[in-house]
């Protein structure tokens, strides 16, 4: 292993690269990271990063968030590994979404789109079209905010947990494209479309029951891509790095059980006094299946091909995809 990493070290050095990891990826290559984050913000700090090649353990559209906010910088990704949500929808899929809406007898010029930043860069770029921009878990509710105002319908995608919490939040009635009745979708203000993360999906109210009964004062912190049922029943919600910190802040012997990643909960804390504190809310393991796929091995694989002029695995764009997802994400940059 330490031999390994020494030589991923020396091949970062000598490509002038940088090594970015997301908080969900196994420990081995977190541990390995220059940075470590959640998915915009590690997209934009690689994208501001001096070096050229920028080297990323996470997902695919992560990857192309840094493509389309530094098109010059060269980004590789030791797996070109696909999130679940991100793949349950494209742009043929939003178009069907729209005409489906347009069928209803809503116009598109009625209709506002928000896409969570666990989309690919196709659908960022078809939401930007329709005057829409992206929204991540951090930032979601002033997004949300942002979109009320414009008076239209908001076509909320892909996550439909997300959707509905900010929704229910704001006293706002949600509806399920292609699962409720067309009077619901179009008696509603947020209409979803039936996207979800596989891991948040794990959570249940049951498991919150269950650790509400086993330690009287525990914390429950959940992910907003959480089921609402859960959500309601949580003591704190919140993104990714908002749960870090919430998590982080609290006294050590606070015992807290945490819906989210596992590799992400498993390093939040350390033990109190040699007992655990820190809790996984599942009776399973919600481990990212995609997230766990890259393994050091596959960071020195990559690195080595880049060297020998045959690069794999690099994340390329079409210029109007490019062009038109840069816009999404400028509009959400420019109001958070």
């Amino acid at each position: 292993m330490q031999e390994l990493q020494n030589k991923i070290k020396d091949l970062l050095q000598k490509l002038d690269g940088l090594l970015v990891a997301h908080y969900y990826q196994k420990d081995e290559v977190v541990a390995l990271a220059d940075l470590c984050g959640d998915s915009l913000e590690l997209s934009r700090k690689a994208s501001m990063s001096e070096k050229n090649l920028i080297v990323f353990c996470g997902v695919a559209f992560m990857g192309q968030s840094v493509k389309v906010l530094a098109p010059h910088k060269r980004v590789i990704m030791p797996r070109l590994a696909c999130c679940s949500m991100a793949r349950m929808i494209d742009s043929e899929y939003f178009d069907e979404s729209i005409a489906l809406l347009e069928s209803y007898g809503l116009s598109r010029d009625q209709i506002f789109p928000i896409t969570y930043i666990n989309s690919n860069a196709d659908v960022k770029a078809k939401v930007a079209q329709m005057g829409g921009l992206v929204c991540t878990s951090a930032n979601a509710s002033k997004i949300f905010d942002f979109a009320k105002a414009q008076n239209k319908k908001i076509f909320f995608l892909p996550d439909r947990c997300l959707g509905e919490n900010l929704a229910k939040a704001d006293n706002k009635k949600s509806s399920l494209l292609r699962v409720d009745s067309k009077q619901k979708v179009l008696d509603s203000d947020v209409i979803c479309y039936d996207g979800f993360c596989s891991v948040h999906q794990l959570f249940t109210p049951e498991d919150v029951a269950f650790y509400r009964n086993k330690f009287e004062d525990i914390k429950i912190v959940v992910h907003p891509e959480c089921d609402p049922s859960v959500v309601d029943l949580a003591d704190f919600v919140g993104s990714t790095s908002q749960i870090i910190k919430y998590v982080q802040d609290l006294p050590l012997e606070q015992k807290v059980a945490v819906g989210t990643e596992f590799n992400l909960v498993n390093r939040l804390r350390p033990k109190f006094e040699s007992k655990q504190t820190t809790f996984v809310l599942s009776s399973s393991k919600p481990q990212c299946p995609t997230m766990n796929e890259t393994t050091l091995q596959d960071v020195y694989d990559v690195l080595l091909a880049y060297e020998d002029n045959k690069p794999i695995n690099e994340v390329f764009l079409d210029s109007e995809v490019q062009k038109w997802a840069k816009i999404a994400l400028d509009r959400m940059l420019e109001l958070s």
